[in-house]
């Protein structure tokens, strides 16, 4: 048994639960070390059920040999999950409760007998994925490594008359030529007023010189992610973008010194945020400072300045500060951190932030 099966069976007999519905697929993958598509997981403690459809059985079967039963469904899956917890025989079973619909949630609780409880339950298995194993963090250095010569392929591309959307093909096609499986999200490709929209929509604008390019870009590899974001800027750099561009690489500085186990994630927000503010900013940076990545390019923790958890070794998450000047220009600097014994180790460290 792999070690996040061993620490769900400890957390279900904490909650004192027979077993449990996993329906959000990130936390499939995360238990049974295979790529989910389209299937519900039933941990429990006479057996794992992965149920899916005939488009992908056979590969959960080879998948999954010797981790979970895999059962194949024609009609309702809510039926064949209703019986499965009825024939092992099942009392108290949870469920992921910002994950399983009302409506899903109905329809098994229809098909159940009445003395089996259905027991809404909150991260679970996300608190688990906070901290990453060996083979976790191999393959999220393996994303961000990609995605850093992503980066540094497209500077060379970007030129004045090449449209948004163009260079977000060029990167696309880039980095499946280097072993990404795809992108992790809709890559962000935002010159000049456009970057002042902290999530753009790559659009068919062109280029122009004397203005900046901001490029947010992550991509999957073996179902981990990354998330980096660099700004380029074409022909000559005026003043105020230079001015604040150094204010925003700074305020990254600061939070990633004082990242260390044990320490708060909101002083490492307050940090970024404080030294933005001082410098007449506080306006312009509206969002988190960071977020986890992994499984899911947002999942646990988040960095903001509601968060009073103490960061541990073993965390991996984004540390990108901003500024968004509207109708003028925005400046994002993001990089992955990953917690040490010691500190942190910046990921994307050998990627250049020079402008």
């Amino acid at each position: 048994m792999n070690l996040p099966l061993r620490n769900i069976f400890l957390k279900l007999k904490q909650e004192k639960l027979d077993g449990l519905i996993v329906s959000l697929p990130a936390n499939i993958s995360y238990l049974t070390n295979f790529i989910s598509r389209d299937a519900y997981f039933l941990v429990s403690k006479k057996r794992n059920v992965y149920f899916t459809d005939s488009r992908y059985t056979e590969e959960a079967r080879l998948g999954l040999f010797g981790a979970a039963t895999v059962k194949k469904f024609n009609g309702s899956v809510f039926k064949l999950i209703a019986d499965t917890l009825q024939e092992l025989k099942l009392k108290r079973v949870g469920f992921e409760e910002r994950y399983l619909p009302f409506a899903e949630h109905k329809k098994i609780r229809e098909e159940l007998a009445k003395k089996i409880e259905l027991i809404p339950t909150h991260s679970l298995i996300e608190g688990l994925r906070k901290i990453k194993s060996e083979l976790e963090l191999e393959k999220i250095a393996k994303a961000a490594e990609i995605t850093i010569l992503a980066l540094k392929f497209i500077r060379k591309f970007i030129r004045p008359g090449k449209k948004e959307i163009e260079v977000a093909a060029e990167i696309e096609r880039f980095i499946r030529y280097n072993d990404a499986l795809g992108t992790a999200f809709e890559i962000i490709v935002a010159a000049g007023a456009n970057a002042s929209f902290p999530h753009h929509r790559t659009s068919e604008r062109r280029i122009k010189n004397h203005e900046p390019v901001l490029i947010d870009v992550g991509v999957d590899y073996l179902g981990y992610k990354s998330d980096l974001t660099r700004v380029f800027f074409l022909g000559k750099i005026t003043s105020i973008f230079k001015r604040t561009y150094d204010i925003v690489l700074a305020a990254q500085a600061r939070a990633i010194a004082a990242i260390r186990p044990g320490v708060a994630i909101n002083k490492i927000d307050r940090l970024a945020r404080q030294y933005i503010a001082e410098n007449g900013y506080g306006a312009f940076f509206g969002h988190g400072l960071g977020h986890g990545i992994g499984l899911e390019v947002h999942e646990e923790p988040h960095l903001c300045a509601k968060n009073n958890q103490r960061l541990a070794k073993g965390m991996v998450f984004t540390v990108e500060p901003a500024i968004y000047l509207p109708r003028r220009f925005g400046i994002r600097i993001e990089d992955m951190v990953l917690v040490t014994r010691e500190g942190a180790k910046v990921l994307s460290d050998d990627l250049d932030k020079s402008i």
